[in-house]
């Protein structure tokens, strides 16, 4: 005989070798019934295992989570490009069901629109996106800044919308509402070919509902070496003639009374589809109704020279702004090599030369950067010269700042100093003339597209784009809401004859790109 133990706590078993002959025989004679093993089951009851949870003290708000009615706030710095994307952003958002408003506030989120151009721009982009955090706002970044720069410290865990994906804003805004961080950087492309950007036809709100922006190409042919533009925006790329003429056609049914065409370099419009800036500006001239304007934006020396025969005469146009912006930059052909300008100062006196001849009282404006890497002394006084001789009406001085990536950021830089005293002095000389003297007393005819900003003054252009304010004394055409409000194909905007005062002019404070 021997013993099994189980279990030291419980009972042992025993039996006899003889009658082990099977395993069952220790268990068939307590084997229970099927009835019996049923009863079993129905009288089991389960326990639940007891698991620690936390206490939940975070309420869920539904406009947190829920996309589509938030309210947006949109910022924008920069060029008329810019400005274009930031109405386009707006308009696609509102469609969508958020509300955009103007108090930053009052907004769940922010879209902050930036501009590379310059150090200041992007400090105040910067600025705005710190504060934006400080009051726990959600926020989302597009422009040029984030385009050529994503990866900056100050940029990371936030969703960007690139220069070439803002007709995906709503996916991006709906996926940061939820708190979640998307980045669209891509290029658009159509079998390989780079495109101008996204469709023309999309929503958007204006700014100004009178005005309409068109953005004919992005990117540029230069490879200027202070440009941190060129990082975002790329080659050039430019939209098909009959898509601008029919966003141009829409824009004039909808109530616009004035178009701007903008790009990095609108000379350089089609050079990339086969065809040229004067082609597309005699079909855009076809679909202007009578009354209403064309401006066109900034354009490079090197790309007009090509076409002056044909832009004498479409500037002079009576539903064209006799209006051009030529950088020159410089007036040292040194200073210019530096900047990889790709023309000299001979070039730019011929463009303003040949305009001023063929076009009468034409405004040419144009921009200068001050102190720029190995600018010397005799280099700024040619500049200070050439202002002398023509006495720009608007001037857009530039105290030089390197932008990282850039060329001219590894140069040897000109003092902080000399670059303040410089700039100092090309405004002291812009200030110390009044080209508008010899036009006071005359009535000019101009349009008004729109308030000052402190509703004191209508702002009006004349043919040359020169700035009139309008005070409200002034004798203005019946139904001045009317211009003011939006005009329709077939019924021209009210003209306003206005006095030309001679501190009406324009400072050089606008943008005219």
């Amino acid at each position: 005989m021997f013993r099994v133990h189980t279990n030291k706590h419980r009972p042992f078993c025993s039996s006899t070798m003889e009658d082990l002959d099977d395993i069952e025989d220790m268990v068939s004679g307590q084997e229970p019934t099927v009835q019996e093993r049923q009863a079993a089951r129905r009288s089991v009851v389960p326990r639940a295992r007891r698991r620690k949870q936390k206490e939940v003290t975070e309420e869920l708000q539904a406009d947190s989570v829920i996309p589509g009615i938030q309210k947006i706030w949109i910022k924008t710095w920069g060029c008329s490009h810019n400005s274009s994307d930031g109405e386009y952003m707006a308009g696609q958002l509102a469609a969508s069901g958020y509300q955009i408003i103007e108090n930053p506030t009052e907004a769940d989120l922010w879209v902050l629109n930036s501009c590379t151009v310059k150090n200041p721009a992007e400090d105040h982009f910067r600025n705005s996106i710190k504060k934006a955090q400080e009051q726990q706002k959600k926020v989302v970044v597009a422009g040029c800044v984030p385009q050529a720069q994503p990866r900056m410290d100050y940029l990371k865990g936030l969703s960007i919308i690139g220069v070439q994906q803002i007709d995906r804003v709503v996916e991006v805004v709906d996926e940061a509402i939820k708190g979640h961080s998307v980045r669209l950087l891509g290029q658009k492309k159509d079998n390989g070919k780079r495109l101008g950007g996204a469709r023309l036809d999309l929503p958007k709100i204006r700014k100004n509902p009178l005005i309409e922006i068109i953005s004919i190409n992005t990117g540029c042919l230069n490879a200027c070496t202070y440009c941190k533009t060129k990082h975002a925006r790329g080659e050039l790329a430019s939209y098909p003639i009959e898509e601008l003429v029919e966003r141009a056609r829409q824009s004039f049914l909808e109530g616009v009374c004035e178009i701007w065409l903008t790009s990095e370099d609108t000379g350089a419009y089609g050079k990339d589809i086969g065809t040229d800036l004067p082609t597309l500006l005699w079909r855009l001239v076809e679909v202007i109704p009578e009354g209403a304007m064309l401006r066109l934006g900034m354009t490079n020396p090197p790309y007009i020279l090509e076409h002056l025969e044909e832009m004498a005469k479409i500037l002079s146009h009576p539903r064209v702004y006799s209006f051009l912006h030529v950088p020159v930059q410089s007036a040292s052909d040194s200073v210019l090599m530096d900047m990889r300008r790709e023309y000299c100062v001979a070039d730019f006196r011929h463009v303003v030369d040949f305009l001023k001849d063929r076009v009468p009282g034409i405004t040419i404006a144009t921009d200068i950067i001050c102190g720029f890497p190995g600018e010397t002394d005799n280099d700024f006084q040619e500049t200070m010269d050439l202002v002398k001789e023509y006495r720009f009406p608007s001037l857009f001085i530039n105290q030089f700042y390197p932008r990282p990536g850039t060329p001219a950021a590894r140069m040897e830089q000109v003092p902080a100093q000399v670059k303040k005293q410089r700039t100092k002095e090309l405004s002291q000389l812009f200030h110390s003339y009044n080209p508008y003297d010899h036009k006071v007393s005359q009535r000019q005819q101009v349009l008004v597209t729109e308030e000052s900003f402190d509703a004191q003054y209508f702002v009006a252009h004349n043919k040359f784009y020169e700035q009139v304010l309008g005070a409200g004394h002034l004798t203005v055409a019946p139904t001045l809401g009317q211009a003011r409000g939006g005009c329709s194909v077939g019924t021209p905007p009210e003209l306003v004859l206005l006095m030309l005062w001679a501190e009406g002019y324009c400072s050089g404070s606008g943008n005219y790109s």
